[in-house]
Parts: structure tokens; C-alpha cells; sequence
């Protein structure tokens, strides 16, 4: 927790420096009004005593009073800004460093879980601040205040209060004995409820066509209930609390009267009225006491949670993504040249690898096709090239270098991506196919027309009314499947790529559009290297060089029609989708 809070600022340490001489300040104030209060008290007594007598310890009282109010409006504001300001910056960096992250290390943590650390856990980092700075720093310096004030007086009244603090600490001690271990689970099981409910969401279609409403709604419930069955837990025990601090707080004053009465009882005339005042004042402080070591409580309130958070949010800014890229720049040999060696993939902690000893070479301009049965290693072969995770053996030549040697910017310059799944942003289809930076930013409209044009999406982009302006919704929701993947690769084509991938890009396409788009690639971009995933024969067959991949391994290797003479497994797929005359045909 120490560590996270190392973060603030030389500004923000100023702030909370003067928050804190404020708050000092503040309690000064506050325990210098019970000393006007007895003066008051030994006034009333003389029966000469005049109401303008009063006026100079009361306006006293008065001014301290309206000081303290101000000092305590300016702590507030103070603290709020300074936590507003410093969950700010961390939400910041959190987000930045979810940025660099790997395809491995988001794996790791789970969407759910970071979307968790960087919204609630913060939040609870940013409650603490603007309320713990008060009572950390309020509720020792106020007791130690008041006790300093009445260890002066009378030892049987400072007996009173010790015994009324002891019971006190007594019974927080056993309650945050049985809150503080459940208090460590909640933000876990918060996790476990925002995973299930954007499973839920991202899966509605699915839940309702099966009928499973009744499973999804139990299994929510359930990670419902036990959370909420902890929250009341811990709220049910420490809501023991207020009306503890109530009763020692009435049983002090009732125990210093009812000591006061004995020994004003035994005192002579005199010393009665000083016992008396001195009993008014007393057990003002004594309540300053109590009430200083109630705030020094709610600490172990939220400090468990805030805890547990800042450990969160700690884990996620201390881990480095494992892909390290240089800053250099290289001196590229080729434009467009890719060549695997020997090349193993593992993915972490699993028990072997999904790539074994891939080798090939793809020269620039050239189309190369994989193929291969679910499963087989396909996509896994393919994200290698775009590094979301490095090689476990073997290495890659991109341009002559290998990709290891290329600075992020750069690579992805060079390399055009479009996964299985397109994603669309929210925005304007303008926006989505003019997206980030490229060697072709920022793009015009000639140039994204074009983008449009070859990926056979202008037909329903010029339609709608306001046409590059149309709005997307998140994730393209209001777009089909197959306008979402024409959208998805206007966008790559866009950015003029020396080597594009297509990761099984074209499932969503019916047959015609997937031909036209394919042989517009082939006339409009001959100077890319295409690489492609598919499961249709009829989309990867006029390839350069199809490689079949099964079980990880290469299996076969040449062009559509060596390989289906020669390759058993080519065959299989092949004569599974089209009958013999379209596959000497190329249909």
C-alpha cells in the first residue's frame, strides 16, 4: 500500500502537507473552546458576575468555533481534490500499462478482473484518501490532545475515561478480528460477479436461443448472494459500532458525574465551584477522547479493503509486458519478405507446445494460405507474425532482421492485421477505417474510398445517408457480420501494409463477394504480401503457396494443385466442400 501511494506527486505531498497542518490546526481550535466553557462555568457562579463578563469568553468561544469550521470546509476540499487528482493519474497509468500489455499478460489478469481494478479498486483507493487523511491525522492528534489536557486533572475522572477507552478497544479488537479476513475476499468475489455478468451480456443471443436463462440467472445469483452475504457481514458487525460508541460515550459522562458528585459532595464551598467547572470541562474532553479514538476506528473500516485494492492496482502497474521491443530503427532489406525458422510456440504454463518446427519463406507480392482442421494452429501460427506473443523456439525474419528487432510503431506499419473476430469502434465508419497510426496518416477521403472500394463494402457504405459519417456503434453492433468484416478490412487495406493477414477473414462473406474480394486483392494490391486463414478451399485456392497445418505441424506444402494430388489431408478437406470438376476448375 506504501508503495502505490510512493506515486503522488511533489504537488500532491504539498497538498496533503497542508491538509494536514489544517487538520492540526483544526483540533488546536476545537480543544481550546472547553477552556472558555469553564471559564464561563466559574463566572456563573460569582453572584456579582455581569452578562457583558460573559461576552469576552463567549465571542472567544464563538470565533473558534467559526475558525474550526473553516479550517474543517478547507480540509475537506483539500483532500477531495487531492484524491479526485491522484485516482485520476493512477486510472491513467493503470490504463497505460493494460496498453502494453501482451496477449499473455491479459490472459493472466482476465478482462473482468482489470476492468475491476481500474474502476472499483481505484474508487476505494480514492475513498480512503479523502476520508482517511482526516481520520488518520484527526483522531490520534485529537486524543492525544485531550488526554494532554485532562492528565492535569483530577486521577479518578482519568480512571473513568481509561476504563470507558478499554471496553472500547475491547470490543473493536474482537469485531475486526472476525471483519478483516472477510474483507480481503470482496474485491476477488467482485471480480467473479462482473465476469459472470459480461459473460451473461456478451452471450445473450446464445443464452436465450438455448433456453438457459434459468442456469445463467442461478449462477449469478449465487456469486451474488455470497458477495452480498459478506458485505452484510461486515456492515451487520461493524453497525455493532454506533450504538457502542454511544453507550461509552453516555457511560463516560454518567461515570465522570457520578465521580464529580462524590467529590464535590466531600469538598468545602470552594473547591465545590472549581470541582464543578472542572468536571464541565472534563468531561468535554473526556467525550474528545472518545470521539478521537471512534475516527482512529473507522480506519479499520477501510483500510482492510483499500489494502487489498492498492495490492490490486500495485500488481497490475508492476507488470511489464513480456514482448520487449527496441527503439532503434532498422535498415529493412526486403518490402514484404517473411520467412519462419524452425519456429516452436508454447502458450504459458501449457503442458506442450501447439507449433512444432515450422519452416517456410513467403516472398513479397506473394499470396500464402494456410489450412488445417479446428484446432490444428492456424490462428496460433498467425499471431505470431503480428508478435502478441513471441516464438518459444526458432525465430522470424521480417525484411531481412528478425521481428524481434523492430521497434512496436514500426512493425505495425509494416504488418496490416485482421483477426477472426472484427472489431469495430464506436464512432463514424470514417473513424473506424482511419484508425491509429500508420505510415498512410491521417488518411482522406479519396484514400478511404478506396480501402472501402477493394473490400467490397461501398455498395451499403454509399447507401446509408450520411455515408462516411454513418455512425458505429460499439463494437458494430448495428452492422451485420459480413459488413463487419469488409469494414474490418477497408481498414487494414487502408493502411497500405507491406504484409496483410487475414485470419479467417472472409467466413462471414458469401461466396461471390469473397471471389470478387479476392481477385480485386490480387489486381490492387500486388505489391502486398497476403497471408491467409480459411476454411474454404474456394477462398484460399488460387494462393502462391498453401501450407496445411494439423496438429501443429506442417503437414504439406506447394501449390492447390500439388496438393491435391499429393496430400492426404488437402484431399480430405478439399473433397469435404467441392466435388471434383470445381477443384480442377479452381470454383
Amino acid at each position: 500500500m506504501i508503495k502505490i501511494f510512493k506515486r503522488l506527486s511533489f504537488k500532491e505531498l504539498g497538498v496533503m502537507l497542508t491538509a494536514i497542518i489544517l487538520i492540526i490546526a483544526s483540533v488546536w481550535v476545537e480543544l481550546k473552546v472547553p477552556g472558555y466553557m469553564s471559564e464561563i462555568t466559574q463566572l456563573l457562579q460569582n453572584p456579582q458576575v455581569k452578562v457583558s463578563d460573559i461576552y469576552d469568553p463567549g465571542s472567544k468561544m464563538i470565533g473558534l468555533s467559526v475558525i474550526g469550521l473553516i479550517l474543517s470546509i478547507l480540509v475537506v476540499f483539500l483532500s477531495a481534490r487531492l484524491a479526485a487528482s491522484f485516482a485520476s493519474e493512477l486510472r491513467r497509468d493503470v490504463f497505460d500499462s493494460v496498453m502494453d500489455y501482451s496477449t499473455a499478460e491479459l490472459q493472466d489478469f482476465s478482462i473482468p478482473s482489470l476492468l475491476t481494478r481500474t474502476t472499483n479498486d481505484i474508487v476505494q483507493i480514492q475513498m480512503f484518501l479523502a476520508m482517511g487523511l482526516q481520520i488518520i491525522v484527526r483522531g490520534p492528534m485529537m486524543a492525544l490532545m485531550a488526554v494532554g489536557k485532562i492528565s492535569t486533572k483530577n486521577v479518578e475522572w482519568l480512571w473513568v475515561t481509561f476504563a470507558a477507552l478499554a471496553l472500547m478497544l475491547t470490543t473493536i479488537i474482537i469485531l475486526l478480528s472476525f471483519v478483516l479476513p472477510k474483507q480481503k475476499l470482496v474485491q476477488g468475489l467482485t471480480d467473479r460477479l462482473n465476469r459472470i455478468m459480461r459473460e451473461s451480456l456478451s452471450g445473450m443471443r446464445v443464452i436465450r436461443a438455448y433456453n438457459a436463462e434459468d442456469y445463467q440467472t442461478d449462477k449469478f445469483s449465487e456469486a451474488n448472494q455470497e458477495l452480498t452475504g459478506i458485505n452484510l457481514f461486515i456492515y451487520r458487525s461493524m453497525s455493532i459500532m454506533n450504538p457502542l460508541m454511544m453507550m461509552v460515550s453516555n457511560g463516560l459522562t454518567l461515570g465522570v458525574y457520578w465521580v464529580g458528585a462524590y467529590l464535590i459532595s466531600a469538598a468545602v464551598f470552594q473547591e465545590k465551584i472549581v470541582l464543578f467547572s472542572d468536571m464541565i470541562v472534563f468531561s468535554s474532553y473526556g467525550m474528545q477522547v472518545v470521539i478521537g479514538f471512534m475516527m482512529m476506528t473507522m480506519i479499520f473500516i477501510i483500510l482492510p479493503r483499500t489494502m487489498v485494492s492498492a495490492r490490486r492496482v500495485t500488481e497490475v502497474l508492476d507488470t511489464n509486458s513480456s514482448l520487449i521491443y527496441p527503439s532503434q530503427a532498422l535498415q529493412e532489406i526486403d518490402q514484404g519478405s517473411l520467412i519462419f525458422k524452425d519456429v516452436s510456440f508454447a502458450y504459458p504454463d501449457a503442458a506442450k507446445p501447439v507449433l512444432e518446427k515450422i519452416s517456410f519463406q513467403v516472398e513479397p507480392g506473394q499470396t500464402l494460405a494456410f489450412i488445417g482442421s479446428t484446432g490444428s494452429g492456424k490462428s496460433s501460427l498467425i499471431n505470431l507474425i503480428p508478435r502478441l506473443f513471441d516464438v518459444t523456439k526458432g525465430d522470424i525474419i521480417l525484411n531481412g532482421h528478425s521481428i524481434k528487432d523492430y521497434p512496436r510503431q514500426r512493425l505495425n506499419e509494416i504488418i496490416g492485421y485482421v483477426p477472426q473476430r472484427s472489431v469495430l469502434f464506436s464512432g463514424t465508419i470514417q473513424s473506424n477505417i482511419d484508425f491509429g497510426d500508420s505510415s498512410q496518416s491521417p488518411l482522406d477521403e479519396a484514400a478511404i474510398w478506396e480501402a472501402i472500394d477493394i473490400a467490397q463494402a461501398k455498395d451499403f457504405v454509399s447507401e446509408k445517408e450520411e455515408q462516411l459519417n454513418s455512425h458505429v456503434a460499439q463494437n458494430g453492433t448495428n452492422f451485420s457480420g459480413g459488413q463487419k468484416q469488409r469494414l474490418a478490412i477497408a481498414r487494414a487495406i487502408a493502411r497500405k501494409p507491406q504484409i496483410i493477414i487475414f485470419d479467417d477473414s472472409f467466413s462471414a462473406l458469401d461466396y461471390q463477394t469473397d471471389r470478387k474480394l479476392r481477385q480485386i486483392l490480387l489486381e490492387k494490391t500486388k505489391e502486398m504480401t497476403k497471408i491467409i486463414v480459411g476454411q474454404r478451399i474456394s477462398t484460399i485456392m488460387d494462393a502462391d503457396q498453401i501450407i496445411v497445418i494439423e496438429k501443429g505441424q506442417i503437414v504439406g506444402k506447394g501449390s492447390h494443385k500439388e496438393l491435391l494430388e499429393t496430400n492426404k489431408v488437402y484431399q480430405e478437406i478439399a473433397y469435404s466442400q467441392l466435388n471434383k470438376e470445381e477443384l480442377d476448375n479452381g470454383k
